[in-house]
C-alpha cells in the first residue's frame, strides 16, 4: 500500500495497491523530492479513461517497474477531475512541445527550480508496451 489509500478520488484510489510509492500532490511530495534530489514522475489521469486502465495494469502493477520508478523518482498521481488546473497546465505544456494532444500524461519535472525546469514527456498514439514487450 502507498499513501494514496486515504485519498477520496476514484482515481486515485484505484493506484492505492500498486508497487508504487505513489504521492497525491502536495507538498509532502515536492519536499520528498528535493530532499532527495529526484525528479518527480507526474502522473495525471483519470478513472474512467481506457487508456489509463492499460497503464495500471501492463505498467503500474509490475514490482519490477515500480523498483524502478522508486528508485529514480518520487511518484505523484493526480486525479484530473479533481485537480483539472493541473490537467490543464501540463496539458499545455505537453501540447506546445509535442504539438499533438495527448490522452493521459506523464511528466518528469526536476526540483531544483519548478518553474522553470520542466521536462514533459507524454504517451501519444497506440498503447505503451508492456515491460516484458518493451524494447
Amino acid at each position: 500500500m502507498n499513501r494514496l489509500a486515504a485519498e477520496t478520488s476514484p482515481y486515485l484510489l484505484q493506484h492505492k495497491d500498486d508497487p508504487i510509492d505513489w504521492y497525491p500532490w502536495g507538498p509532502e511530495a515536492f519536499d520528498r523530492a528535493r530532499e532527495l534530489n529526484a525528479p518527480v514522475l507526474l502522473s495525471i489521469g483519470y478513472s474512467t479513461c481506457h487508456w489509463c486502465h492499460t497503464m495500471a495494469r501492463e505498467s503500474f502493477s509490475d514490482p519490477a517497474i515500480g523498483t524502478l520508478i522508486d528508485a529514480g523518482f518520487v511518484a505523484v498521481k493526480v486525479d484530473r477531475e479533481e485537480r483539472p488546473e493541473l490537467d490543464a497546465v501540463y496539458g499545455e505544456a505537453a501540447r506546445e512541445m509535442s504539438g499533438v494532444a495527448r490522452v493521459y500524461l506523464h511528466a518528469w519535472q526536476v526540483t531544483g527550480d519548478a518553474r522553470y525546469r520542466q521536462l514533459v514527456h507524454e504517451t501519444i498514439g497506440d498503447v505503451p508496451a508492456p515491460a516484458h514487450r518493451a524494447s
